[in-house]
Order: structure tokens, then sequence, then C-alpha cells
């Protein structure tokens, strides 16, 4: 089969066709797919003065994505722990009447060590690390977990 002049420019445009084509589309899908995001890690943080923390009193705070409740348990003592409770990521609270950590979705309770108490949940909070620098709380990096 011999090709001639006729064919040799079809199929010349016909390629040329396609690539205008894809230098359309191209950047259309490359403009519905979302590029990935790194998120920055974040090794500590500064929460407030120590003054700004009554005795017996929480404040959950973001640790870059993860959310931290920070508990004053009375004058000098300190604690982080994960805020998210481990049986079903929801959010706990620090009851100030009993000095537990209680989750309201299951009736979970953790003690202030971050230890699971009763309730559903099937582990321990992760431990942060707090640090008093010139009166100013800063929360660090998980330590370990209980």
């Amino acid at each position: 089969m011999k090709y001639g002049r006729r064919e040799f420019i079809n199929s010349l445009l016909g390629f040329g066709g396609i690539g205008g084509l894809a230098s359309i589309f191209y950047p259309v899908f490359q403009f519905l797919i979302p590029p990935e995001i790194t998120e920055a890690k974040v090794s500590s943080l500064k929460v407030g003065r120590v003054d700004e923390f009554p005795a017996n009193s929480s404040k959950i705070v973001r640790f870059g994505r993860i959310p931290v409740i920070l508990i004053r348990s009375d004058r000098d003592t300190f604690k982080a722990l994960a805020a998210t409770c481990t049986h079903l990521d929801c959010i706990v609270q620090y009851n100030q009447d009993r000095k537990q950590i209680i989750c309201a979705c299951h009736n979970g309770v953790y003690d202030l060590s971050g230890n699971n108490v009763s309730g559903p949940p099937p582990k321990p909070l992760t431990v942060y690390t707090v640090s008093i620098i010139d009166e100013q709380v800063v929360i660090s990096e998980e330590k370990n977990i209980v």
C-alpha cells in the first residue's frame, strides 16, 4: 500500500488537530484537579499568659489541625491532651466539679492524665508537653501516648 501526498497531509492535519485539542483540554483538566497542599507542621504553640487561666479551668486550642484541651487543674499544674475522644472523635470537655475529662457523645470519661476511666473509649488521650516560658504557656509536640 502506497501513501500519497493527500494521505500524508491528512495524517499530518489529524495529528495537529489532536495536539491542538490536547493543548486546550489539558489546562482545563489541570484546573479542575486541585493540587496537593502540604500542611505546615506545628511543633509548639503559645497559648497565652499564665494569669489568663484561672485554677480549675480549661481551654480548647488548635495545635495545627488538632484540637487540644489545656487544663489548669490547680495553681501550678497545666496539662495538655488531645481534645478528640478516642471512641468516635467527639470533642471532649473538662468537668470542673468532677475534675475529669468528659466526652458527651457516649459518656466516655478520662482522668487528668488522659487515661480512659469509663465508657466506650478504647484508648487514652494523646498527651502534649506544657511549658511555662517567661510567664507564657507553651504547648509542644506530643510527648507520648499514656
